[in-house]
């Protein structure tokens, strides 16, 4: 592939847009910065605010602790109060101390409705405001900054279709033929932030007390081999972002703990095996567009947990490590997909970041079984007759399969 292809600037372009940072746990910071943009539309600070969302919103803020939040409606009024509607995601990363005081004094003033939303749509966050006879309201589809309205009054300041639709125009002998003409000069920023923000959170999740200390469990039960480096930092890093550490991640197909599984092994091992900081660069970019890839056919939120995508992801970055090519990955991807495929998403919460060390478990197993001659073929379960069969396959059972799975989960979880 040529540097000057409009595939090699499209692939650059899409590492661009998905790795980018997040301060908190993606969903409830959606509903913090729909928040913000309603209340800077009203220009005052609200009276009585409406919350709808949709049942897989609710399913990934009912668990999980966002920095400055604890609730639906926390995550709102932080928002409302401290919110900076333009930095997107990372809509809270200037909350002061005065501004905390200010919130918690907020949610006792004002009045908060918070209902499930009637919408097709499996992500959709509606924000209504309200002060002094005037309103404003934004709403998000999709993902996590697609605002698609935004209204003062009956006044539409924007007004953009509604959609879910997913990009599948990745393919993975596309992805392989990339990282290995890839310019280093071209990606070096995106990579850098993304080493350096989930290594960071990961460190932190061992330095802390963080949910159920998974990482710190993983370290300590099966000790400092690389292959338990990989998964205890990933796990850690988790750890720490699902129990309000404050600091901030690169995130992949909109999610936070997919960024760190897709990023964290990878970079253990480069170290571990020594290479230059050109090869860590091209495995995070098998890794990570392995991840995108692989995620665009299930969509933003379903019942199929998002930290196995990105776990053969981190295992196909880790085989290009070794000298894997695309041979090489496939065969990792497959194995790695035909063992965790089973594994449910039940909202962001603690136990994540063990789903996060099984995904990464079953991916550097998924390499070692390649390394030995052993593979899943096609006819075994949901294995297909090759890798972008199987993936498209793993897609229709994520989106569509789960669906009932996933109604499921939401009303066990509301009970």
């Amino acid at each position: 592939m040529k540097r000057t292809d409009a595939l090699y600037q499209s692939f650059v372009e899409i590492l661009r847009e998905e790795l980018v940072p997040a301060m908190g746990c993606t969903e409830p910071i959606a509903i913090a910065y729909a928040a913000a943009q309603a209340r800077a539309v009203l220009g005052k600070r609200p009276e009585r605010v409406r919350i709808e969302v949709s049942g897989n919103i609710i399913k990934n803020v009912k668990s999980v602790v966002v920095p400055h939040t604890g609730s639906m409606h926390a995550a709102a009024a932080a928002g409302i109060i401290a919110g900076r509607e333009e930095k997107e995601l990372e809509v809270l990363s200037e909350v002061t101390d005065e501004q905390i005081a200010d919130m918690r004094a907020y949610l006792q003033e004002a009045a908060f409705d918070i209902r499930p939303i009637d919408s097709p749509f499996i992500f959709d966050i509606r924000i209504t405001v309200y002060a002094a006879g005037d309103q404003a309201s934004a709403r998000i589809v999709g993902s996590h900054t697609n605002l698609v309205q935004l209204l003062h009054g009956t006044k539409r300041l924007i007004d953009r279709p509604c959609s879910e639709t997913v990009s599948e125009r990745r393919t993975d002998e596309r992805i392989v033929d990339f990282a290995q003409s890839l310019c280093p000069e071209d990606v070096q920023e995106i990579f850098e932030r993304q080493i350096s923000y989930n290594m960071a959170i990961a460190e932190a999740g061992l330095a802390g007390s963080y949910g159920a200390n998974v990482g710190k469990t993983l370290r300590e039960a099966y000790g400092e081999t690389v292959q338990n480096r990989a998964r205890y930092m990933a796990a850690a890093a988790s750890d720490a972002r699902m129990s309000g550490c404050e600091l901030p991640v690169i995130i992949n197909s909109g999610s936070g703990n997919q960024g760190i599984t897709a990023s964290v092994p990878v970079v253990v091992y480069a170290e571990e095996l020594g290479v230059s900081r050109e090869t860590l660069y091209r495995a995070l970019a098998v890794s990570n567009l392995s991840t995108i890839h692989i995620k665009a056919h299930i969509g933003t939120l379903s019942a199929y947990c998002g930290a196995v995508s990105a776990g053969c992801g981190a295992g196909a970055g880790i085989t290009y490590l070794y000298g894997g090519g695309y041979e090489q990955i496939k065969h990792t991807l497959v194995n790695a997909m035909a063992i965790t495929s089973g594994i449910i998403c039940d909202g962001a919460k603690p136990s994540c970041a063990a789903k996060i060390a099984s995904s990464v478990d079953a991916a550097l197993l998924g390499y070692n079984m390649y390394k030995c001659h052993q593979e899943f073929k096609g006819g075994d379960g949901i294995v297909m007759k090759d890798i972008e069969t199987t993936i498209k396959g793993i897609g229709r059972l994520g989106k569509d399969g789960m669906k009932e799975t996933n109604e499921e989960i939401i009303r066990l979880m509301m009970s």
